[in-house]
Order: C-alpha cells, then structure tokens, then sequence
C-alpha cells in the first residue's frame, strides 16, 4: 500500500513539474549541426522582437526549456533560413517540426493553445485559399498583360481579385468572431477581442460581452488586461485619450475589425 502511495506521489509530482515550465522539443531536418535556434519574443513597447534563448542543432533535433508566466506570441528564427516559425510559448511540452523549405508549414502542437492556433490558422487557410489559387492562375496573365498594357485586362483581374478579397475578407471575419464566441479558453479568443478593440468604429458592446465570456485566467493575460483597459476607454469617449497599442497576434491570426 505504502508503494502505492509513493508511486502515485511521485507521478503527481512529476506532472505538477511539466506544468511549471515549458520544454520545446524541435526537430529540424536538413539543417547542419551546430546552427542556431533563437527563440524570440516581442520586447516590452510590442514594437520588434528580442532574443531570449539560444540552442544548437544536433542530429536535426532541438530543445529548449524554461518557465512562462502567461501564454504569448514568440517566434523561432534558424540561423540561415528566410522568415520566423510563430507559435504561443507557454508552460508545457510542445513540439515543433520546422519545415526549413517552407516556414508556414511548419507543425506545431502539445499544448491546449498550439493545438488551437494550428487548427485555427488551418480553418483560415481553407478560407484564404481562393486567393492563392486565383493568383496561380492569373500571375502570367496579369504579367503579359502589363507587358502589353492592355489595360482591359489588368482593370478585369483586378476587380475580380477585389470581389474576391473582399468576400474572403467578409468570411474569415465570421470565423474570428464564430472562433471567439465559441472558445473562452483560447488564448487566440483574447487576441481577436483585443484586436476588435483597434477598431474605432467597433462595437463596444459585442466585445464586453466577449471579454465577459472570456475565461477568468485569459483576463489576467497581457491581453486581457490590455481589452479591460480599451473598453473603458471606448465607453469614456475621445476625451480619454488614445487607447494604448498591445502586442499585435502572430501572422496568421490577425483579429478582425468588428
């Protein structure tokens, strides 16, 4: 009986220890040993990023350990390769599988918010991807009709694009607004409600009642403090001065305007 107390003790003690801390756990393949991963967060004005850890390539793997004191935005660099892989850095094991090829492919999961803003960014990929097969289909239309200027070519595309921006615009807005009514937890719902508050024309009462909504542990955020702050503002009119600018989300989670 008394070994299985103790073993029962040791697991829960174990398991309260990964809950302290995050540990990433990288692979990277077809990067040379002895490259550098920097690990990057938004410094203090949220105006550009700053380093705050540094490891080595082996064997195409990676690991990088520490403590978070709220979920946020951070960013991987690898030394040699165009562009940064965004993912939420908070207390956890987290796993990422750096594509070196193509950065936004890149697979990140383990924890409840990675696994959100992977599913999430993937809902948006299936809605933006009219964009990207229009602009397959037309890039060498568009060029030999500049080329030639025929002007009634480009003015065509060019309104066809619009429509379409625009409707994949109006769509992707239903699923932020759909996402965040629909996930209190989620630490992207704090950034989609702190983004609709930079919206002058916002609706003020559709964000109180999702920051209402919005889990108890998220309003103690960055972010949530950030959204009790601009509402407050909002509600007080012009004569309150400027709201102040929070960390803007990662790429591919912009927060809609209303």
């Amino acid at each position: 009986m008394k070994k299985i107390i103790l073993l029962l003790s040791a697991t829960v003690f174990l398991v309260s220890c990964s809950k302290d801390k995050y540990v990433i756990s990288g692979t990277v393949t077809g990067v040379e040993d002895g490259k550098t991963i920097i690990l990057e967060a938004q410094d203090e004005a949220g105006m550009g990023l700053v380093p705050i850890d540094t490891v080595k390539v082996k064997d195409g793997k990676f690991e990088i350990e520490g403590k978070a004191l709220e979920p946020a935005f951070h960013m991987l660099q690898v030394e040699g390769l165009q562009g940064k892989v965004p993912f939420i850095l908070e207390n956890g094991d987290i796993t990422i599988k750096i594509n070196k090829d193509s950065l936004n492919k890149s697979k990140i999961s383990g924890t409840y918010n990675n696994d959100e803003f992977s599913a999430f960014n993937d809902e948006l990929g299936k809605i933006q991807k009219s964009l990207i097969d229009f602009q397959t289909k037309n890039t060498q239309l568009m060029n030999t009709a500049q080329q030639t200027k025929d002007t009634a070519t480009i003015n065509r595309l060019m309104m066809e694009f619009g429509k379409l921006q625009q409707s994949v615009g109006e769509e992707s807005k239903k699923k932020y607004i759909t996402y965040a009514e629909t996930h209190p937890k989620s630490f992207i719902t704090a950034l989609i409600i702190q983004g609709m508050t930079g919206d002058p024309a916002v609706d003020v009462k559709k964000v109180e009642k999702l920051y209402a909504g919005l889990d108890e542990s998220l309003k103690t955020t960055k972010p949530g403090k950030d959204i009790s702050l601009k509402i407050k503002q909002i509600k007080s009119g012009p004569t309150a001065g400027p709201a102040p600018t929070g960390p803007a989300p990662a790429p591919a989670a912009q927060a809609p305007a209303n």
